[in-house]
């Protein structure tokens, strides 16, 4: 069997093992939240990586910053 690469293998940010460096594929939700999600640097192509997270919320290091978002917005990001 032949496996493609692709739309398969996205996964939430809440998946993502905390420490790995991650590339952000797609940023989801409706308009609002992603700008929302943009404004605080999560942008497609760019790398993120989990600091820590606790009860499904996580503290992200992007663009250089760190940043806490709750378990449903890092639902919304696929790396």
């Amino acid at each position: 069997m032949n496996y493609r690469q692709g739309a398969q293998d996205l996964m939430p940010l809440t998946l993502a093992a905390a420490g790995e460096e991650n590339i952000i594929r797609k940023v989801g939700g409706n308009p609002e939240v992603k700008k929302h999600l943009e404004d605080l640097g999560f942008v497609a192509g760019d790398t993120v990586t989990i600091v820590s997270s606790l009860n499904g919320n996580v503290i992200v290091k992007v663009k250089e910053s760190r940043v806490a978002i709750s378990e449903e917005m890092a639902r919304k990001i696929m790396v």
